[in-house]
């Protein structure tokens, strides 16, 4: 009932800048939470950025001051921000949301993701 849909991913030079968007669908109520994760061959897949509910942000060290997560004000779509792109941020990079579904009138939780996009930086 919740789909996630990325967009954005791409090849870039290292130091170049890319922006991901995550598009949300679906009976969706509310979403308390929507964040951004990667996954780089052969390594476990691990948080990038998230955004919650009071527009409270959360950043992994690696990326901090690089990249930059937001949303729109219906909690349709978030979007990353990434500047500054190193070859360690290699990786594909997948939505993930938290929140309520209605199901007819009967509400349930629901944590989705999506297909992922692949980031690809250079050296």
């Amino acid at each position: 009932q919740v789909q996630l849909v990325e967009s954005g991913g791409g090849l870039v030079q290292a130091g170049g800048s890319l922006r991901l968007s995550c598009a949300a669908s679906g009976s969706i109520f509310s979403i308390a939470n929507m964040g951004w994760y990667r996954q780089a061959p052969g390594k476990q897949r691990e948080l990038v950025a998230t955004i919650r509910t009071g527009d409270t942000t959360n950043y992994a060290e690696s990326v901090k001051g690089r990249f930059t997560i937001s949303r729109d004000n219906a909690w349709k779509t978030v979007y990353l921000q990434m500047n500054n792109l190193k070859p360690e941020d290699t990786a594909v990079y997948s939505c993930n949301a938290i929140g309520v579904v209605l199901s007819g009138i009967v509400p349930r939780q629901f944590n989705n993701w999506g297909q992922g996009t692949q980031v690809t930086v250079s050296s």
